[in-house]
Order: structure tokens, then C-alpha cells, then sequence
């Protein structure tokens, strides 16, 4: 039968949006072999404190990516114009030895600025990839191994637990509850109200609901022990970055001595990285960000180091809806998968913004590329912010603490 025929047929008896894919697939909008070549790299300053790039070809494709360093925007803008002469009359279809060029060319390798600027490229160029090729990037890295991904939100009390899981959340993020500034040494009154309070959110949600607690590297090693052992009652889903993630000896100790999952991973760069982590057992849930970790590439072959310790991979993402779709694209191509974190669904920057279905998971997209598009007139009103890290002092005598 003649492929328009057949398909003319068969839109009777599957979905309209199958034919449509079938047909996309087939007809992508770079025909194999024909050139590609970059012409321009953009970035834009978005609220709340983002930094969205454009990869602009000449054959009309546009990658998206997120190449941001919290608080380091205008550094990780001035970071991507540098390695913007590489790029430009090049093929974006040679993701993995674009990523190698710019790493290793360097020279001195790694670092958060430069994997930042790195990662939101990567995330870009196998945007433009899909879209050539009319396949969504999970396409690319094997097909999808889920139909939907979960997601988690973030709550501190709860009131603001309630509406999320009225949404369809059961999953969500808290940091410890504090009445000042972490010490080195806490007291016992201290302790006990930050196990009272995530005591709280566990009767709010019930014991079908995971609730994860992020130290933020902010508890010292001395009391990050000490708070473990108080919390260990309401079984957390995870204790993130229970101290200052550089440590992985130090958070391999802690990680012996509770039966709680430890995660960390925000502010470990590249396969590098994460290797000393695995190796160390220092934790079982990785947390690569997908804007600062190396990207799509970089993540995809974390999560593989990581099925060989049985870890697991869950991506953080407090950033925006650009890295949310990258971090999908990852959950939907990779078997060791446990949930996506977002602050945001796109809403007020993306067309489709992404919906939370029953059971908070996020239906995996079947669009080309990341499977997104700006809604540019949206985004017009969101450019620009000058968006700092928090400053913080300890309340009684001024010293600097971590936030």
C-alpha cells in the first residue's frame, strides 16, 4: 500500500497525534546528509534568576538550553560568548565532539562557571539534534524506558503541602526547620524542633507520600549525625547534602551509620565527579544538575557509572523549565530513575507548559528535540533580573554561615 494511503487508513484506528508523529519521523526537517551549520548564540537574563540561551542555524532550527550558575548569570552569559567562536559554522549535530572540544580545549578543565556554560550548550545542541531529525532526544539515547516521569515539589509547612498534593504531588522537598542560622554545635531544644517540624509534614502527607529533607551542606558534620538519628522516625525519602558536598570520605561515614538513603550531587561537575562519590559510597541517589553537571551528554553517562553501584539517578532542578525538559529527556532514556525535582512547569515561558497528572508524574513528551517551545510573547515580560545569592550571618555575632 502507498505510505499516504496507508496512513490515511490507519488514522481511523490510532490517535491523530501517532499519524502526526509517524509522519515527523519520516519527514524530518534536515533531510540525512544535508549541511547544518550554527550562526549564532543568544543569551537572554530571565526571571526569576535564569539565563536561557538560543543555538540559532541555518536551516531555521533553534536549541534551547540553560546555561546558569545560580547567581553567576551574567559570568555564565559572558562564559558562553567565549565559546561561541568554536561553535559558529559548525555542525551542532556532533554533540558528543562539541562537548569534548570545549571541555578539553580549555585546558583547565571543569569548574562550575565553565560546566555551567557547557551544560546549557549541550543541552541546546541535541535540541537542535531532534529537531533536525524529528525525534524527541530520548529518541536518541535508546527510546524511552517510562511513560511518564514523577516529579517532586517543595513544601516547608503544611499549608503549603495541602494545595501541591490537592495538584497530584506525593512527592516533596523540605529543608530542616530552624528559628536562626545552623551552628556548629546545636542544642538539644534545636534538634528537637527540626524533627517535630518534619514530624508534622509526615502526618500532613502520611506514610504514602515521600518527603525528602536537603541539609544543603549547611549542618555541620558534627550535627548532621545528630539530626539523622532525630529524624530517622519519620522516614524521610532521602537526606540530601547532609553536609558540604566536597567531603566524600566524611559523607561516606555518615552514609554507614543510617539506614536513610543519602543524596547529594547539585554541586558535583562531570562523570569526574560522580566517580569519587560511587566509589566512596558516600551516596545511593545521585542529584546531577542537568545545567551544571555537563549536561545531557555528561548526565546520561553519570547514570550509567551509577546502575553499576545500583544508585540511582535523580536530577536536581531548581531552575527553570528549559532544564526541566533536558532532565525528562534523561529520565525518560535511562532505567535508574527516581524522581525529577522542579520549581516550575513552564508556565508564563513555555507554550505547553507541562501538566501534573495523578500520581505526580509528568506524561513524557513526544515533540522533537526537548519537546518544548518558548511562548516568546510570555517571555517578553520576563527578561531580566540582577538576582544575588542569599548573604547570611549568624544573628548573635555576625560570623558568615552557609544558606
Amino acid at each position: 500500500m502507498h505510505r499516504r494511503k496507508f496512513l490515511e487508513a490507519a488514522a481511523g484506528a490510532v490517535p491523530a497525534i501517532a499519524v502526526a508523529e509517524e509522519a515527523q519521523a519520516n519527514n524530518p526537517p534536515v533531510r540525512p546528509g544535508r549541511a547544518l551549520r550554527i550562526t549564532k548564540l543568544e543569551t537572554f537574563l530571565v526571571r526569576p534568576r535564569w539565563l536561557f540561551l538560543k543555538i540559532h542555524t541555518d536551516a531555521g532550527i533553534v536549541g534551547l538550553g540553560e546555561p546558569i550558575l545560580e547567581g553567576r548569570a551574567v559570568t555564565c552569559a559572558a562564559a558562553v560568548q567565549e565559546i561561541a567562536p568554536y561553535l559558529i559554522g559548525k555542525d551542532p549535530r556532533q554533540v558528543v565532539h562539541h562537548w569534548q572540544a570545549i571541555y578539553r580545549h580549555a585546558f583547565y578543565r571543569g569548574g562550575p562557571i565553565m560546566t555551567s556554560a557547557l551544560s546549557g550548550i549541550d543541552m541546546a545542541l541535541w535540541d537542535i539534534k531532534g529537531k533536525a531529525l524529528g525525534v524527541p532526544v530520548y529518541e536518541l539515547l535508546g527510546g524511552p524506558t517510562r511513560r511518564k516521569v514523577r516529579v517532586y515539589a517543595h513544601a516547608n509547612t503544611p499549608a503549603a503541602m495541602k494545595p501541591l498534593i490537592a495538584r497530584g504531588f506525593t512527592a516533596f522537598k523540605c529543608g530542616p526547620a530552624k528559628r536562626r542560622a545552623s551552628r556548629y554545635i546545636e542544642t538539644p531544644a534545636a534538634v528537637r524542633y527540626a524533627a517535630d517540624r518534619f514530624g508534622e509534614l509526615r502526618k500532613t502527607a502520611g506514610d504514602d507520600i515521600d518527603i525528602g529533607i536537603d541539609f544543603h551542606g549547611a549542618i555541620s558534620p558534627a550535627m548532621a549525625k545528630v539530626l539523622i538519628k532525630a529524624l530517622e522516625p519519620h522516614n524521610p525519602m532521602f537526606i540530601e547534602e547532609p553536609i558540604n558536598c566536597q567531603n566524600h570520605d566524611l559523607m561516606a561515614e555518615i552514609a554507614r551509620g543510617t539506614h536513610l538513603p543519602i543524596a547529594t550531587g547539585e554541586r558535583v561537575f562531570t562523570k569526574w565527579g560522580f566517580r569519587e562519590v560511587l566509589e566512596k559510597k558516600a551516596a545511593t541517589i545521585l542529584q546531577p544538575d542537568l545545567c551544571h553537571a555537563g549536561g545531557i551528554t555528561e548526565v546520561r553517562l553519570i547514570a550509567g557509572m551509577a546502575e553499576a553501584f545500583y544508585a540511582v539517578i535523580a536530577p536536581h532542578n531548581p531552575l527553570g523549565p528549559i532544564s526541566l525538559a533536558a532532565g525528562i529527556q534523561i529520565a525518560a532514556s535511562i532505567p535508574n530513575f527516581l524522581c525529577q525535582e522542579q520549581v516550575s512547569l513552564g508556565d508564563g515561558y513555555l507554550r505547553t507548559p507541562f501538566v501534573v497528572q495523578k500520581g505526580g508524574y509528568i506524561d513524557v513528551p513526544t515533540g522533537p528535540g526537548l519537546g518544548i517551545e518558548l511562548d516568546e510573547n510570555a517571555l517578553a515580560r520576563q527578561i531580566g533580573h540582577d538576582w544575588r545569592n542569599r548573604e547570611t550571618y549568624d544573628d548573635d555575632d555576625g560570623s558568615v554561615v552557609d544558606w
